[in-house]
């Protein structure tokens, strides 16, 4: 009830703020050559396992997807808020996307080369996490890649720690204990990139992605 309390609540908090987080979010790559690197790896790593399929969970309005796409995967999107996936699907035509659940994925097992999990875990309640990880290990192929992004939390004393964001109830990680996490599902990590806070940043947190291959 309260796993299922917290997907509401959050998907209702996107829904109403999705025209205003896509203006704000559309053209964040141009100015983030970091970001642009680590999806440049992601999308090599997933070409060099022969499968180019990769889902974009937690898509939003679909501009990250759009630049999967641009670097050759065959990329679709899934999203919480209907808001979200309508804003998508009528800025990239030609890409697919849908409403689901992290949680409950529409996707078969062991179809996909890569899965994308940018910031989309940050509103997953800590002991929910585990269900998350479990459906990303079980769609992907053997081989296949992860690449999670989220914001850090204040040393390893401090697993995870509730933030005030914007949006919806959020949390951050520990890097190694989420790398220790993933581990345990079968996704061993590959590198890690660690972007320092800016002084023009709102928020001073550590943001963290993670690569991590699944046996």
């Amino acid at each position: 009830m309260a796993v299922h309390h917290a997907l509401s609540a959050t998907r209702e908090a996107y829904d109403a703020a999705a025209r205003t987080y896509a203006q704000l979010f559309r053209d964040t790559l141009r100015d983030s050559p970091l970001d642009r690197a680590i999806l440049g790896v992601f999308a090599e790593a997933v070409h060099a396992s022969g499968n180019g399929q990769v889902a974009d969970l937690g898509c939003g309005p679909g501009h990250i997807t759009a630049h999967l796409a641009e670097l050759g995967l065959t990329a679709s999107g899934v999203d919480a808020s209907p808001a979200m996936i309508e804003l998508a699907q009528q800025a990239y035509r030609e890409l697919r996307f849908e409403v689901g659940s992290m949680a409950a994925l529409n996707i078969a097992d062991g179809v996909l080369g890569g899965v994308l999990s940018r910031w989309s875990i940050i509103h997953t309640p800590p002991q929910e996490l585990p269900v998350i990880l479990t459906e990303f290990h079980r769609v992907l192929a053997p081989g296949g890649h992860l690449l999670i992004g989220f914001s850090a939390s204040d040393g390893p004393s401090h697993p995870t720690q509730v933030f005030d964001h914007a949006v919806a109830p959020a949390y951050r990680w520990s890097p190694d204990h989420l790398a220790a996490m993933l581990r345990t599902f079968g996704l061993a990590e590959v590198a890690r990139m660690v972007r320092e806070p800016q002084p023009t940043d709102r928020r001073q947190f550590q943001e963290v992605q993670l690569l991590a291959r699944k046996a």
